[in-house]
This record gives structure tokens, C-alpha cells and sequence, in this order.
């Protein structure tokens, strides 16, 4: 969101699965402004004897002019309003709608504002509150022409019920194709982040979005003072498991082992496939003893998983580094690389081991 974009709603923020959302909040603060402006115009016209009104409907521009300010303020940096907002302003220009079409006989125009309006209301209230509104407006028509002085003609009216009838169903079936489109979009869209940011053989996180997720949890650390560490993970002689038995079995070895991995990861933890053999995992609020401890647990887990390739059971171990933060760890390149080191220690020491960056 831009500084403008910012300022002009409230520095309201829509996820990227919520941007029909996002268009729906923009649009009802658009419809809100330009309330505010063209019932400024009709009061600013009629003090200026350019387009005269009756006293009543100038009135009534004043309330609606002070309504939609009112509601422009409410909406303004809340999103959780909008629905109740969007009904308010509904139901206000139904009103001054309403007010135009009795108090003003000398414009026979004035009737538009009743087909400008029903779009709008597909999209903000959707297809229910389309159906009703358009009801609402044929009563409001047909109850009002009694009453004013130079009534519609039967002809009229029925080209009036006629293309409003036409409008709703169009603008029925388009919002519903619109909003069953978007939908279908953003799921796609979900899918496709997914698989932007998992490792296809393991399900677990790729390394672009390990280290994104990493990023963002070291600058909450940092901000907090928490405590953080990183476990580097990699598997023993797994070459070996290619060369002997196959890359399926060396497939087979990895999805065992991240599952494992997997179980032991909290809510918070983060956990990801960075290498061919390599894993890594991110451990938000937690101590050294406590990465050591946990680290520990892994390599027991891993050594007695026994994967399984045809009638063969393989033994597999890992060497794990564990690095705790440290006063120059910015970012997850810095304590990455001290427990990629740590994990080489573990490999020079002989390997199936947990060794400490120090």
C-alpha cells in the first residue's frame, strides 16, 4: 500500500486472498465521497438560485450531506465496519432517493439515481440484498407517483419496470459470475504460493521461503529480545543411499525423515528442506539447553526410523549443528552459517552426533 493509499483509507491492509475485499471497502468509501459531494453540489446550487429545490429536499441534501460524512469518518481505518456501514449507506440514499422523487416533479430525470444505485448494491451486499433493493425501489416508485404533481405515466412506469427488471437480473448474474470467478482465482492463487514455497518430496518449506519465514521471525525476536536457535540437519553417507540402493530409496529416506522432523516442530518452529540432505529448523523462544535437548531427541528419532526400500531396512543417522543467537545475529544468514559449522564439527567428530556452535 502506497504513503497516498495509506492516508486516503486509514492505512487499512487486505491479505492478498481478500482483495475482492479490499474492492468492495474502496468502492463503498468512493460512494461515500461522491454523496458528499454531489449533495454539497445540489445545496451549493440551490443557495446559488442555480438549480432551485424545495425547502423540504434541501433540507433532507443537508441530513444526507452530514450522513455521509459521518459514515465516511466510521469507515475510515476500519474494515470490520464495512457491512454495517454499507446498510447504513444504503438505506440513506434510498431516503434521499426517495426525497428527489417526490420533492422535485420538475425533473423527470430524477428517477436514474434509482438504476445508478442498483450495481453498487450487487457488489457491496451482494445478489439477496440486489433482489430486495430492487423490490424496495419498485414500491418506492409506484407509492410515490400517487403523491406527486406531475406523475409518471402508466407508460413510463412499465419501461421503468421493464429495464430495472432487465438491470437486476443482469447485474444478478454478473455478480454471482464475478464473485464465483474471484473466488475460484484466489484459490488458484493460494495454490500456487503453496507451491512456490513447499519443497514437492517433502511437503515441507522450500529454502526461498524458509529463509522468508526465518527473516520475519528474527526481527520479531530482535524487536521482543527472545531467545531464538537454529538446528542444521544433515543426514550421514547419504550418497551412499543413492549410489546402493537408488534415488528412490533415497527419496523414501527423505520423506521419512522430514516427517520425523515434522513431529517434533511446534506451531511456531519453522521447518525446511534447504539442501538435497539438508534440513533446517528454526526454533523461536527457545534457549540453548533447550535446542541441545531437542536436538538430541532428533538424532535418537532419525537413527531409529529404519526406512524401508523393497526388503531392506536402512539404517540412516545425522549430523545436527545447533547455533543459539548470538549478539551478531541480524539475520538467519548469520546464525544459518554458524550452524552450518557447528554441523560440520558433528561431521569431523565422526558423524550421528549433536555438536554446539561455540
Amino acid at each position: 500500500m502506497t504513503k497516498i493509499e495509506s492516508l486516503l483509507f486509514g492505512g487499512v491492509n487486505f491479505p492478498e486472498d481478500e482483495e475482492y475485499q479490499r474492492f468492495q471497502f474502496r468502492l463503498l468509501y468512493a460512494l461515500l465521497l461522491m454523496g458528499i459531494f454531489f449533495s454539497g453540489l445540489f445545496i451549493l446550487a440551490d443557495r446559488l438560485q442555480v438549480n432551485h429545490l424545495s425547502g423540504l429536499h434541501v433540507r433532507n441534501n443537508i441530513a444526507y450531506f452530514a450522513t455521509c460524512i459521518v459514515l465516511t469518518a466510521a469507515l475510515y481505518g476500519h474494515k470490520e465496519r464495512f457491512l454495517v456501514i454499507a446498510i447504513l449507506t444504503e438505506t440513506a440514499s434510498l431516503l434521499i432517493y426517495l426525497s428527489a422523487l417526490i420533492l422535485v416533479p420538475d425533473d423527470p430525470m430524477r428517477i436514474l439515481w434509482y438504476f445508478i444505485n442498483l450495481p453498487a448494491v450487487y457488489i457491496l451486499l451482494g445478489q439477496i440484498a440486489g433482489v430486495c433493493v430492487t423490490l424496495i425501489s419498485f414500491a418506492c416508485i409506484f407509492a410515490a407517483n400517487r403523491y406527486i404533481s406531475a406523475p409518471y405515466s402508466d407508460n413510463a412506469l412499465t419501461t421503468v419496470v421493464l429495464t430495472f427488471t432487465y438491470s437486476s437480473i443482469f447485474f444478478f448474474a454478473y455478480s454471482k459470475r464475478f464473485v464465483s470467478f474471484f473466488k475460484r482465482m484466489t484459490e488458484a492463487n493460494r495454490q500456487l504460493r503453496e507451491l512456490a514455497a513447499t519443497d514437492p518430496l517433502t511437503g515441507l518449506m522450500n529454502a526461498r521461503a524458509y529463509y522468508a519465514t526465518c527473516e520475519q521471525l528474527i526481527s520479531g525476536a530482535l524487536r521482543t529480545g527472545a531467545p531464538f536457535a537454529v538446528l542444521f540437519i544433515d543426514l550421514d553417507h547419504f550418497k551412499r543411499v543413492n549410489d546402493t540402493y537408488g534415488h528412490e530409496a533415497g527419496d523414501t529416506v527423505l520423506r521419512d525423515t522430514a516427517a520425523c522432523l515434522l513431529r517434533n516442530t511446534r506451531l511456531s518452529d519453522a521447518l525446511g528442506r534447504i539442501g538435497g540432505e539438508e534440513f533446517s529448523m528454526f526454533l523461536p523462544n527457545t534457549d540453548l539447553q533447550g535446542a541441545l535437548t531437542l536436538a538430541e531427541k532428533l538424532r535418537l528419532d532419525i537413527e531409529s526410523l529404519m526406512p524401508t526400500t523393497g526388503e531392506t531396512q536402512l539404517k540412516i543417522t545425522a549430523s545436527i549443528g545447533v547455533a543459539p543467537n548470538l549478539p551478531h545475529h541480524h539475520a538467519i544468514e548469520d546464525i544459518q552459517r554458524d550452524a552450518d559449522q557447528a554441523m560440520y564439527h558433528a561431521k569431523q567428530e565422526g558423524r550421528n552426533r549433536v555438536t554446539c556452535f561455540a
